[in-house]
C-alpha cells in the first residue's frame, strides 16, 4: 500500500510542477474524486484562496443525482462550477488532474466545464 501512495504522490508532485509552470498567473481548476462523490473547485494560488466550489455533496445537488459517483454527476458538477466561475468573473483556468488518469468522471467533468464556457 505504501508503494502506491508513493506513486501517487510523485504523480501529484509531477502534475503540479507542470500546472505551476503553465499557469501565468491563471486559476487553478482543482479535482478531488472519492469513490462516492467527486468536488471541484477553482483556487487562485497567488491569494492562496479558492474563488468557487461545487461537488456532489451539496444538499440541492445530491437530490437531483442518481449516485455521486458516475459521469453523469460529473458533469452536472463541471457545468455548475463553470456558471459559477463566470458569474465570479474568471473565464481562464488552468486544468489541475492531480494524480488521477485523465479518463472517465474527470475528462466528463473537465468536458462539460469547456462546454459551459470555461477556457483551458
Amino acid at each position: 500500500m505504501a508503494k502506491n501512495a508513493e506513486a501517487s504522490a510523485r504523480r501529484l508532485a509531477r502534475v503540479r510542477r507542470s500546472i505551476k509552470a503553465a499557469a501565468n498567473g491563471r486559476p487553478r481548476l482543482s479535482v478531488f474524486r472519492s469513490s462516492k462523490q467527486i468536488y471541484a473547485q477553482i483556487i487562485d494560488d497567488v491569494k492562496g484562496a479558492t474563488i468557487v466550489a461545487a461537488s456532489t455533496v451539496e444538499k440541492d445537488i445530491r437530490g437531483a443525482l442518481k449516485t455521486g459517483a458516475d459521469t453523469a454527476a460529473a458533469s452536472s458538477i463541471g457545468k455548475l462550477l463553470a456558471e459559477r466561475a463566470i458569474k465570479a468573473g474568471v473565464s481562464k483556468v488552468v486544468f489541475d488532474r492531480g494524480s488521477y488518469m485523465y479518463h472517465g468522471r474527470v475528462k466528463a467533468l473537465a468536458e462539460a466545464a469547456r462546454e459551459s464556457g470555461l477556457e483551458f
